[in-house]
């Protein structure tokens, strides 16, 4: 199965193929909900300008997205 989601994708691609992926967002404390610049931001991108843990946000991300493909 392809991937929802590539770590090249703007934060503003991710949060709007997997609305889901917005409370993991939040919970980091990151502002890409409604940011401007969200449209121009990778998750890298993202993860250094609000001083996140990279490979522990993309593993949330990922976890999200996955429960997401998963049969009932």
């Amino acid at each position: 199965m392809k991937s929802l989601f590539t770590e090249d994708m703007s934060m503003d691609d991710i949060m709007r193929a997997s609305p889901g992926t917005i409370h993991v967002v939040l919970k980091h404390r990151m502002l890409c909900v409604g940011c401007p610049i969200a449209p121009f931001h990778t998750m890298s991108d993202a993860c250094r300008e609000h001083s996140v843990d990279e490979p522990l946000f993309v593993d949330h991300i990922k976890c999200e997205i996955g429960s997401k493909n998963e049969p009932p």
